[in-house]
């Protein structure tokens, strides 16, 4: 039952400055399948529209979880419960997207469209064709699109994709992205990118649409997607059109490049739109005076996919339904919220302090838990673990297996864990390594020891079919209670855990795209700088070795910039095993340059 706002704001602000329950308060001291229900059922609802971060949605979920948080009697940190943060919620074409041909006007939306990376710039120059944008040599294939062509402050027309399918070991894989394409005229000296698609990588020559996967940050120079219509009317002054180009790219694996006497004017306005989320946080304080300045972190992520779409991250990007996320992870909010209840009406029992996190953003790139790790609400050096629920409704009763991740992030933790489970007849796999695709990996990136609860992955993962209906509610209860074991054995343990790392701290790159790896892990959420900051520099690793330090920002590789997460991506794929390159970091403000052999 909802209470009148007013009410719960007075009701709020007293629990927030009294959090023992007052006398006659009756508080639940179990976890319970119907609580469990309630929570999943409103907060995967079709009424939030699958809460995704920066919608009014969003901002529902986080009242009801800091309501019941405060309900239970926590302490609400931040802002009465809220940490606040923006996110890219959009981007779209601004009203002022113009492009012209020798003075023909073209209409946006159906001639061309600007891509979401592109500058807000405005360029008028001659054209060149460079075929598919390559320009690399390996030891069995070389493509060289811009010899002997002159770019400089030209338009660059650029085929998409490339002369082979993207499948199994592609050749070419490494420079098909349109960033990699861009990034590499842009070195050349390029004005702005026209971009087209040949009937072999669409028929339907369908432009590009501008959604928010497109990135935040801009390339520096005009990117437009054209039709072949208004490709081929820059073409038809040499005779060309972009089936035929195509073609014989294709059958020769040759470049046919061309230097056209066609002057493009265009203009290009993507509009950025930010908008507030809310890590929503609160604490249970420890009942030992002296261990209750240690901290135990349990979270879950609150925010998912919204209604789906392009760019959402939903494996069904072609419906606009409902994205309602039952189990990915109202599932592990829900274990949360009946955790923080159970754990307030036990507090005399838990010697540390309880810091429960509703994390939003994760689905964007786990942005919330990296805002606390770098604006922690608590002092983040006394923290003695971290435990993360994603997805832990789905509990095997036949089985009675689920899967925990970082046991080998602190000595005899596996154990520990593993004891606690033989007690009651489970059998999970216990993972040591510490990084995992969720919010845990920001904790374990700061040398904090972590573990990961998560049931199984079904068919229902990221589409309009993640449920309620398709959960298994006793046997999350199942999972929750044992969660509620280990944190406070974990919580009354006498001394500190010390944390040891478990594998990397970053998800592996891709072994076909990546041949070389500097052994750091990036900062993949990191905003208002130039360039890419480590936020980890892994012992014994090519960067180690150089010399390179935990928030050194990259800035050039090889003399050539690096101005976000794409180009570093783009730079490592050109290099090779063995190979000795500069890379200019900024420390502390001041340029080094530091030498890595890879």
């Amino acid at each position: 039952m909802r209470l009148n706002k007013y009410i719960f704001v007075v009701l709020s602000l007293w629990v927030a400055t009294n959090p023992l329950p007052v006398c006659g308060q009756t508080i639940e001291a179990e976890i319970t399948v119907a609580e469990l229900q309630q929570h999943i059922s409103y907060l995967a609802s079709d009424e939030l529209k699958g809460r995704r971060s920066g919608s009014a949605e969003a901002i529902l979920a986080a009242e009801y979880i800091k309501k019941e948080f405060a309900a239970s009697g926590l302490q609400l940190l931040g802002e009465q419960g809220f940490q606040t943060f923006e996110v890219l919620i959009a981007l779209v074409p601004g009203p002022n997207n113009a492009l012209s041909v020798d003075g023909e006007k073209m209409t946006p939306g159906l001639d061309f469209n600007p891509l979401g990376f592109s500058e807000n710039s405005t360029l008028k120059a001659d054209v060149v064709f460079a075929g598919y944008g390559f320009d690399f040599s390996t030891d069995s294939l070389a493509w060289h699109d811009y010899e002997g062509l002159d770019v400089n402050g030209k338009w660059v027309l650029i085929l998409r994709d490339g002369p082979e399918s993207g499948a199994g070991n592609d050749p070419y894989g490494p420079y098909r992205s349109l960033r990699k394409k861009v990034q590499t005229a842009k070195d050349l000296g390029a004005g702005g990118i026209l971009f087209v698609s040949g009937a072999k990588t669409d028929v339907e020559d369908a432009l590009l649409q501008v959604n928010a996967d497109q990135g935040a940050v801009a390339v520096g120079l005009p990117v437009l997607h054209i039709t072949r219509r208004v490709a081929d009317k820059i073409l038809t002054s040499q005779s060309h059109t972009v089936t035929g180009l195509e073609e014989a790219l294709v059958q020769t694996s040759k470049p046919a490049s061309l230097t056209l006497p066609v002057q493009v004017e265009a203009q290009s306005e993507i509009l950025r739109q930010m908008g507030e989320t809310h890590n929503v946080v609160a604490m249970l304080p420890g009942s030992d005076p002296v261990l209750q300045d240690q901290y135990v972190i349990i979270g879950a992520h609150y925010d998912h996919l919204g209604m789906g779409g392009p760019g959402s991250g939903s494996r069904r990007p072609d419906t606009l339904a409902v994205h309602n996320g039952a189990d990915d992870n109202a599932s592990g909010v829900a274990a949360v919220l009946e955790l923080a209840e159970k754990m307030a009406a036990h507090r005399q029992e838990i010697n540390r302090s309880i810091v429960f996190i509703a994390f939003a953003a994760e689905e964007m790139g786990t942005i919330g838990s990296k805002y606390f790790t770098e604006n922690p609400l608590v002092d983040i050096r006394k923290i003695q673990i971290m435990i993360n629920l994603d997805m832990v409704g789905r509990f095997n009763e036949e089985t009675r297996a689920f899967n925990i991740g970082g046991t080998g992030t602190a000595p005899d933790l596996a154990e520990t864990v593993q004891s606690l489970a033989n007690q009651h007849n489970l059998k999970p796999t216990l993972s040591p390594e510490g990084y995992g695709p969720s919010d845990h990996a920001a904790f374990y990136g700061k040398d904090l020891s972590v573990l990961f609860f998560m049931t199984s992955i079904g068919e229902t993962y990221h589409t309009p079919d993640d449920d309620i209906e398709t959960l298994n509610l006793p046997g999350e209860k199942t999972v929750a209670d044992f969660v509620y074991e280990t944190a406070v054995t974990l919580a009354n343990r006498p001394e500190k855990l010390t944390f040891q790392e478990a594998g990397p701290k970053s998800q592996p790159a891709p072994s076909r795209r990546f041949k070389v790896t500097l052994g750091i892990m990036p900062d993949f959420t990191a905003s208002g700088i130039k360039g890419l900051r480590a936020d980890m520099v892994m012992p014994d690793r090519p960067a180690s070795r150089a010399g390179m330090k935990k928030g050194d920002i990259i800035v050039a590789m090889e003399g050539k910039p690096v101005n976000d997460i794409y180009e570093y991506m783009n730079r490592l794929a050109d290099f090779q095993p063995g190979q000795r390159i500069s890379i200019e970091i900024l420390r502390n403000g001041v340029k080094e340059i530091v030498i890595v052999e890879l």
